[in-house]
């Protein structure tokens, strides 16, 4: 079996409604470039550090966002999330490099749900060896809602349903990451 074979996943964000967008940035990683060691899984060789990310621009009914990280590649048959954190106040645009291993250190009151290693963190890249480069998308999503009605044990599946009845606008950066054979 290879891996490489299979159809090449969309972005999940081709399949929801259009919203608009707005300015994500980073001083860690570039849109289109390969994902430094840094924010790779530790047991991938890394150190599993979520980037700096910094955005503006977003709709000015914003009352709050999430931030998510997910890779449309893993050959799961549903993606595999890497990071979802809840909940930030409209006040945060700007998320320090290493934010997601401490969330609540992010915002009072912000949170993040397990994601597909189930830890509630940022896990970095970890893809199979030998798999064609996989495509990590960090995403802000500017809500029309301070916060959404769920907890801490909710399923990045539940987020993403709320996120798509709540999100005014999204700002995506897309990195990849390919280990090797």
């Amino acid at each position: 079996m290879n891996l490489a074979d299979r159809p090449i996943a969309p972005s999940p964000y081709d399949l929801l409604p259009p919203v608009d967008s707005f300015t994500l940035t980073s001083t860690d990683v570039l849109d289109g470039d390969v994902l430094p060691d840094a924010h790779i899984f530790t047991g991938a060789g890394g150190e599993n550090l979520s980037p700096q990310l910094s955005w503006s621009g977003f709709p000015a009914g914003t009352k709050g966002f999430v931030v998510t990280c997910f890779d449309p590649d893993a050959p799961t048959g549903c993606g595999f999330w890497h990071w979802l954190l809840v909940n930030l106040p409209v006040s945060v645009t700007d998320l320090a490099r290493g934010a997601g291993s401490a969330p609540e250190a992010a915002a009072p009151g912000a949170f993040s749900v397990r994601n597909d290693f189930g830890n509630a963190r940022y896990d970095g890249s970890a893809p199979p060896a030998g798999d064609r480069p996989h495509r990590y998308i960090f995403a802000v999503h500017a809500l029309d809602v301070q916060r959404l009605d769920l907890g801490p044990e909710a399923t990045p599946a539940y987020v993403g349903f709320n996120l798509t009845f709540h999100t005014l606008a999204r700002a995506t950066l897309t990195a990849t990451y390919q280990k090797l054979g």
